[in-house]
């Protein structure tokens, strides 16, 4: 079997007159697409653009669902009770699923963002509310999630497929990833989150790499981590 690595972007979160993100630069060079489904960001109109954008480049589709925070991006904590996260959960899988099917594709995963990605990562009762709205709407969507993070520990045990994730496009200390407040120089160049990333992935414990597309740069970023991760003799998808 060949070994193979996902790569995966955070998408579809311009909304109205806003653009944000390199969505039609990055899109070619992944394999999963985690699309806004507008709370934090995104809209109707653009959830069906970024839709058939992924179907145009055979990209999976995921639902990368947010906190109800326009204003913040969906990037600051917000003090929530474990039923409004299931809510929350399933009202933005459906909003995303009933473009998928308009389109003719289907689902394929959930990713949390931003605040609500490390909440769910770090409470217990955040993950798991999201994962009881996941059993709850589709148990063969995967979720993508940091290895050993308390939504990987939920989700195991509820016998859902998990894929553990790295962040090409963030520093790491000590093991931890350093999801807010970060600087370009603490991310480095291009070539540097690329050799990082390698190294991890050849760890064996990563199965998908992610690049933001708001990151400065982040098409530049994605293309080195694909070349460098291609040239290590790795399929670019994920392993099913």
């Amino acid at each position: 079997m060949e070994k193979m690595i996902d790569l995966n972007c955070d998408m579809g979160e311009s909304f109205g007159l806003y653009k944000y993100g390199a969505d039609t630069e990055l899109m070619p060079l992944i394999s999963s697409a985690n699309i806004a489904t507008g709370f934090h960001a995104g809209d109707p109109h653009v959830m069906r653009e970024s839709v058939a954008l992924a179907a145009h480049y055979g990209v999976r589709v995921g639902a990368h669902v947010g906190l109800p925070d326009r204003v913040g991006f969906g990037r600051r904590e917000m003090n929530v009770k474990a039923q409004e996260i299931y809510d929350y959960v399933l009202y933005q899988l459906g909003a995303l699923d009933g473009f998928l099917k308009a389109a003719g594709l289907t689902m394929s995963h959930i990713k949390p963002h931003g605040a609500w990605y490390m909440m769910a990562a770090e409470k217990r009762e955040v993950s798991e509310a999201t994962v009881k709205a996941v059993l709850a709407y589709n148990p063969q969507l995967d979720i993508y999630t940091l290895p050993d993070s308390e939504l990987y520990k939920s989700a195991k045990e509820a016998k859902l497929n998990v894929v553990s994730e790295f962040f090409a496009d963030r520093p790491y200390n000590d093991k931890k990833v350093k999801m807010f407040g970060w600087t370009l120089e603490e991310i480095g160049h291009p070539d540097e989150m690329a050799k990082r990333a390698l190294k991890v992935v050849e760890d064996g414990t990563i199965e998908t790499v992610c690049v933001h597309s708001d990151t400065p740069g982040s098409p530049a970023i994605m293309k080195a981590v694909r070349e460098i991760l291609v040239e290590s003799g790795l399929k670019i998808g994920l392993n099913k």
